[in-house]
């Protein structure tokens, strides 16, 4: 997989809930768990299942700090 994006982090797929349109996939990587909002669409294409590997894969232009 090639892709411009530099934060890749595989995981394990531990949750995958479809709604109307949009599906919630969580994965756990390294006891962190990062949540995705993609297509119900896309979870069927790419068979998207609970205990499967996937690749979690972060673009963001801007990355808030915040303290308290």
């Amino acid at each position: 997989m090639k892709i411009s994006a530099r934060n890749v982090l595989k995981g394990t797929i531990v949750e995958v809930r479809k709604g109307q349109t949009t599906a919630h996939v969580r994965i756990d990587v390294a006891g962190a768990i990062i949540t995705s909002s993609i297509t119900n669409e896309a979870v069927d294409e790419l068979k998207l299942e609970k205990g499967k590997q996937a690749y979690a894969v972060i673009k963001a232009s801007d990355v808030m700090v915040g303290i308290d």
